[in-house]
Formats: structure tokens, sequence, C-alpha cells
């Protein structure tokens, strides 16, 4: 019954070997910031580290993504501080949720998102400029929707089984560096999108939200421009787009769930965007 529900509220509680700590560096609390907490997992080296800010899913928080190692040691052997920052209950007696929807009231996440990366650089020195914003289903929905309104606030953007809702939004305000990732046999958040809440919501289509990218970063073709694969991950990518833009997609074989490889593949192309 555990798994049944985290699998659909996209949480990551399930998925739980311990990890060193969860809270704000060597001590057990989480970093309190006046916008939100969050937790964080250092390199050895935290100076001039950079950052993979992670989103959790909707009804989890930041300590149960520091907790799943097979996600974060992945980044913290290769020399990534991990940023995982607590939602904001989304009503009294709820559960935590990202505010990425357009006319939903509560925290700017924006604001608190790129502020607790500051947060981060001044009481550890790692790179705020070295930042990589990604996350998981609900956290997946956030880094698009913060990606399409301030796409200037991170290095990059890796969004897991999350894209846009509907109405998909007419455009984006530019060019991004984006590696969607997403799973064939999804059903929580299904490639063609689903209805939420008696059908008060639209989850999109996401190869609709792949076109919103391409238009954002002025592709000249829809047509992709390379394909590959990387074990299980089948791969397409558009290169004919603005300068400094970079956008890829990867399909893999299972569900709602971060894949076994997820955090090597995604390093690999973020490392080789300005080779």
């Amino acid at each position: 019954m555990i798994h049944r529900l985290c699998a659909l509220l996209g949480a990551l509680a399930c998925v739980a070997p311990a990890i060193a700590h969860a809270g704000c560096g060597p001590a057990p609390e989480p970093c309190d910031t006046a916008s939100g907490r969050y937790h964080i997992a250092l390199p050895d080296t935290a100076a001039g580290a950079p950052v993979v800010l992670f989103l959790h899913g909707y009804g989890s928080n930041g300590g149960n993504v520091i907790r799943n190692t097979g996600l974060v040691q992945g980044f913290v052997d290769r020399g990534y501080a991990v940023i995982a920052p607590d939602a904001e209950l989304r009503e009294p007696g709820g559960r935590a949720g990202w505010v990425f929807y357009p006319g939903w009231s509560g925290r700017d996440e924006t604001a608190f998102l790129t502020g607790i990366v500051q947060d981060a650089a001044t009481r550890f020195g790692t790179d705020p400029d070295d930042a990589i914003l990604s996350g998981f289903s609900s956290g997946g929905f956030m880094v698009n929707y913060l990606a399409c309104a301030a796409p200037d606030s991170f290095a990059a953007y890796a969004p897991v089984a999350g894209g846009f809702w509907k109405p998909h939004p007419d455009s984006c305000a530019g060019p991004v560096r984006l590696f969607h990732t997403h799973g064939w046999r999804d059903g929580v958040v299904p490639l063609e999108g689903r209805s939420l809440g008696g059908g008060r919501f639209q989850q999109g289509d996401i190869f609709a939200g792949l076109a919103i990218w391409r238009a954002a970063n002025d592709c000249d073709d829809e047509k992709p421009t390379g394909f590959s694969r990387t074990g299980d991950f089948e791969r397409r990518r558009w290169d004919n787009c603005s300068d400094g833009s970079a956008l890829e997609f990867a399909l893999f074989p299972g569900g709602h769930t971060i894949p076994p490889g997820w955090s090597d593949m995604m390093l690999d192309w973020y490392e080789a965007l300005d080779d």
C-alpha cells in the first residue's frame, strides 16, 4: 500500500537507503532561510562545487531526497553538492507541493529557489552560477514552469516525469538548456497527459511541451538532429537552435520513477555543453 501511494503521489519517500545526513551540511537540522528550508549533501570539496538543486515529488520533502542514496550519491561522487528544498503545504493539513501552476497563490518559488542557491554559496562556498535545477514529478513540473518564466535563473534544467499542464503556455521567455527524461510506461504522468481533481486540472502532453521548448530555443525544424542510446535510454536532441541553448529528450522503458543511470547520463550531458 505504501509503495502504491508513493507511486501515485510521485514522492521519493519510499526509496530511502540512508545517506550520512539529511540536514544543513554537517548539522542534523535543515538549513533555514526567510522563505523556507533546504537540506544539502556536500562533496568532499565543497568550495567551488557545482550544484544540483533537486525538487521532490508531491507530498514528499527534501530530507527524503537526500536520504535517497541511489540518486544523491551519483552526484556527490562527481563533486556536486545536492540541495533538496522543502515545498510548502498547499493547504493547512494537506500535503507539500510546489506552486508552479499559473494563478495559484503561495510562495514565490523562483525567488525561494534562487535564494537558497545563494544561501548555500554563502554557507558552504558552492558555486551559485554552476547550478542545475532538476526535479521529479511535481518537482519536474516546477522545473518546467520556472525555466519557462525565468530561463536565466539556472545554468541548465533537468526535469524527470514532469512537463506542463493545460492550457499549455503560449510561449516561454527565452532559450534554455534543458534535458527532459520520461518513462514510456509512466501512468502517473502519462506522455499524453491526464485529468486530475475530477477534471479541474489537466496534465499536458509531453511532446507538446517539447514543441514549446523548440520554439523558445528558436530551433529551425521540429525534426531531431540526432539520436543516441545510453543503456536503456533512447535519446533525441535538437542542435539546430539558438546559440547557447540545448534541448534533449530521453525516454526509458519504465514507469513513474527516476531510473538507474539517470544521474550520470544527465551530468554527462551538462558537462559536455560547453566543450
